[in-house]
């Protein structure tokens, strides 16, 4: 028997052939304060701009910046003496900060307010002797960057399967926290399951997983049970969009790709497909989007409607010492609309 090829769909169903498009996708407002902190860099100082890791987990936009002049580096021992760094949205740990400084380094910190209170968290917790619980995944850059806050307070928790071997000096002074990116269902299962374990377990003040991600996910779960197929646009190292995927899978797509960009699309998926849901990462710029848009509509998905889950307002403002710097030259510019297609 041949394959069904996505043309082989009925007639009557391929004049219903849609696309529904999540609201929000793409750029939060970590990411977007991050990007342009590295582009106004760029335009003040003059290239290079070095970065110390990727900025955001998106191999387009890094590329992108790279063509602006921007030098991505792994550690800050190989930025030159007296050079500007950027770090990443992701975070970093104290010692990072203190090679910088050893290294007469100009460093601009990008990473995100609400990583940045995750770190907050960290230290108070480490001040009271607690053993913190740090859900996330092992060697995620935002897990390093936590976890070198109070390395001899902190265990990394990398899902419900990791609880049984964790062993606590006190299992009345617990508290668990976790890396912003993550599933918000699978996080409280792992939660549930250190409960069982730690019943004095302490939650943190207020949510660790950011808005952003939250949102994306809840956008994606109102849409999947409405489709055979969902593509999430974001980069494989995106912790993310990555979990997008999974929730679209265990919302009920039939099923469910990440895609760097429209070129990474198998026409294959189509195959008796009348209705793809689409979203993307928090660190993707939205001209990947419009670009898979037009893809699908080349493709015979002309008919794209937005499904809004929730509207999104919140913007950061620029790291301190680049307003600081901008205002010097009265250079400094507000902060632009998450959605930025870089």
């Amino acid at each position: 028997m041949t394959p069904t090829q996505p043309d082989d769909v009925p007639a009557a169903d391929r004049l219903h052939r849609r696309v529904l498009l999540a609201k929000p996708r793409g750029y939060c407002a970590g990411v977007d304060r991050a990007v342009q902190t590295v582009e106004l860099a760029l335009d003040h100082y003059g290239a290079p701009v070095y970065v110390r890791k990727q900025i955001v987990h998106n191999l387009h936009v890094v590329q992108a910046l790279e063509a602006r002049g921007a030098v991505f580096v792994e550690e800050t021992d190989e930025v030159p003496e007296g050079a500007l760094v950027v770090f990443s949205a992701h975070g970093v740990a104290p010692s990072v900060h203190a090679e910088a400084a050893e290294r007469g380094l100009k460093a601009i910190d990008a990473t995100c307010p609400l990583v940045t209170k995750v770190h907050h968290e960290v230290r108070r917790f480490a001040r009271d002797d607690f053993d913190i619980l740090l859900i996330g995944h092992e060697g995620h850059e935002e897990v390093v960057g936590t976890s070198g806050e109070a390395p001899e307070n902190i265990i990394v928790v990398d899902g419900p399967a990791d609880v049984s071997a964790i062993e606590v000096r006190d299992p009345e002074k617990v508290v668990w926290l976790s890396q912003t990116t993550l599933s918000v269902d699978e996080t409280m299962q792992t939660v549930e399951a250190l409960r069982e374990r730690f019943p004095h377990l302490q939650a943190p003040p207020s949510d660790d997983i950011c808005y952003a991600t939250q949102n994306r996910q809840a956008a994606v779960k109102t849409i999947a049970p409405q489709v055979e197929l969902f593509l999430v646009v974001g980069s494989a190292n995106s912790s993310n969009s990555v979990r997008m995927v999974e929730v679209a899978k265990a919302a009920g797509a039939r099923a469910a790709h990440l895609v760097e960009n429209a070129a990474a699309i198998d026409p294959g998926w189509l195959a008796g497909v009348t209705s793809v849901g689409l979203s993307s990462g928090a660190s993707v710029p939205e001209i990947l989007v419009h670009e898979v848009t037009d893809w699908l509509a080349a493709h015979g998905y002309a008919d794209l409607q937005e499904v809004t889950h929730t509207e999104e307002r919140l913007t950061f403002a620029l790291p301190q010492e680049l307003r600081r710097d901008l205002r010097g030259t009265g250079s400094a510019r507000e902060a632009r609309p998450a959605d930025s297609t870089l």
